[in-house]
């Protein structure tokens, strides 16, 4: 049985060499790409961009009107608040009303 022979550096280099043109060769041996169809990878290729663009677009339209209509809601609520105080404080005359109101209940009962 032979032993192990440890590849000397020239060894070596005319193996990656080797490897180097056969990796060349199998470059040159490709047929050239068609320009009809690079034509149509590049319209394709656009037509995605074009896609993914307006997709992006949408997204960032939707999260604008979100954002707005969430403004929207709490500017509502804010002044459904302030309505809300606002009705709540009877006026002096609403107030006096009322109590003339209970006086003649109470007067009518006696």
């Amino acid at each position: 049985m032979a032993s192990y022979k440890e590849p000397s550096f020239k060894d070596r280099a005319a193996l990656s060499a080797q490897a180097k043109q056969a990796a060349l060769e199998k470059l040159k041996a490709k047929p050239p790409i068609d320009p009809a169809v690079a034509a149509e990878r590049a319209a394709a290729r656009a037509a995605k961009e074009a896609a993914e663009a307006q997709k992006r677009a949408d997204k960032k339209a939707a999260i604008e009107q979100a954002r707005l209509d969430k403004i929207a809601k709490a500017e509502a609520v804010k002044a459904e608040a302030a309505q809300a105080v606002v009705k709540a404080e009877l006026t002096e005359a609403e107030k006096k009303a009322a109590r003339d109101a209970r006086y003649a209940a109470r007067k009518n009962r006696k």
